[in-house]
């Protein structure tokens, strides 16, 4: 089942990112996920099946939860 992912959601990944950041906001919804880092600010897409396995954390109007859940 898909996650339910909404524009400017914030993600918690796995692992960081190369500049030690672990958050990323989305910026694009489809079947690829445009993410941009917290830190850094860079853009990545990342195919919807991929980032699925990768998220530990979703926050959303200042609430958090694991997906899944």
């Amino acid at each position: 089942m898909a996650l339910d992912l909404q524009l400017n959601d914030i993600l918690t990944l796995k692992k960081p990112h190369a500049c030690g950041a672990n958050s990323w906001h989305i910026y694009r919804l489809g079947a690829d996920i445009g993410l941009r880092c917290g830190s850094c600010g860079r853009l990545v897409l990342i195919p919807r099946s991929k980032l699925e396995r990768r998220v530990r954390l979703i926050e959303r109007d200042g609430e958090s939860f694991r997906p899944g859940i």
